[in-house]
């Protein structure tokens, strides 16, 4: 039976798009908290908790040099790694790393048992959404197209799942890091065989943030659309069981 009053609600539409519990491995989530800090809350919908750890990453690793460091460090180049260090902005940035782990392995638990309780009460889940700026609903998507946006430029498979806010940050910030890296400018000169002057102008700093926002703008996109689609077969089934429940056809066994 679809209860409209349910204490656990499984998902909700806004304007910025579907915000829904969904069952995670919590390793999982804790790994992508290790790649990059906040993309493990990300993961669970907790979009102001992850911007505030992306940002700080971002601004405690500039400000630590840690990036340059390890590049250093993966040279040979040890005494030069410690030289550039900053202590104090190397310490808050461990602790807010490890922090960052904990608490998305820590609510991935949680809500896992949210995610159970809210299907068990069964409450009747939105279908569409119409706002001044813009209309949200629920649809089959592909999570492989969803992906390939993403590898592409991460964001626009945020924008194809209709998550607007965190595809904006993404776009953002990815032609931040394209910019400040001169990855871009190193490709062109790549292509046309001029390889000194690719490495050359790369900035290694923000060169090394790359890889890790690529992978969690695929994964983050490829999951949500395989999320989309099982909320849209449930609402379906929802619309279907209260709207012939007193048909002698048995569409559900």
């Amino acid at each position: 039976m679809i209860n409209s009053h349910a204490r656990h609600r499984l998902a909700t539409i806004s304007v910025f798009g579907i915000t829904h519990l969904q069952r995670q491995h919590p390793l999982m989530v804790a790994w992508w908290s290790a790649a990059f800090p906040g993309f493990g809350h990300f993961l669970l919908n907790h979009y102001l908790r992850a911007t505030f750890l992306t940002l700080f990453e971002v601004m405690s690793n500039t400000m630590s040099h840690l990036n340059e460091a390890m590049v250093f460090t993966f040279c040979g180049k040890f005494d030069l790694a410690r030289s550039i260090l900053q202590p104090r902005w190397v310490i808050a940035y461990i602790i807010v790393y490890l922090f960052a782990i904990w608490d998305s392995y820590r609510i991935a638990l949680l809500q896992n048992k949210l995610c159970h309780l809210a299907e068990l009460e069964n409450e009747r889940l939105p279908s569409t959404r119409l706002f001044a700026l813009e209309v949200q609903y629920m649809e089959q998507k592909s999570p492989l197209i969803a992906a390939m946006y993403s590898l592409f430029f991460p964001g626009l498979g945020q924008f194809y799942n209709h998550r607007f806010g965190l595809a904006f940050y993404a776009i953002v910030w990815w032609w931040i890091y394209l910019t400040l890296s001169r990855a871009h400018e190193a490709l062109f000169y790549l292509i046309i065989g001029r390889l000194h002057e690719s490495t050359a102008i790369l900035h290694p700093h923000w060169l090394l943030f790359m890889p890790s926002v690529i992978g969690g703008s695929v994964y983050h996109s490829y999951v949500t659309a395989i999320e989309h689609n099982r909320l849209f077969r449930l609402e379906q089934r929802q619309h279907l069981a209260e709207r012939y429940r007193h048909s002698k056809v048995r569409i559900f066994s």
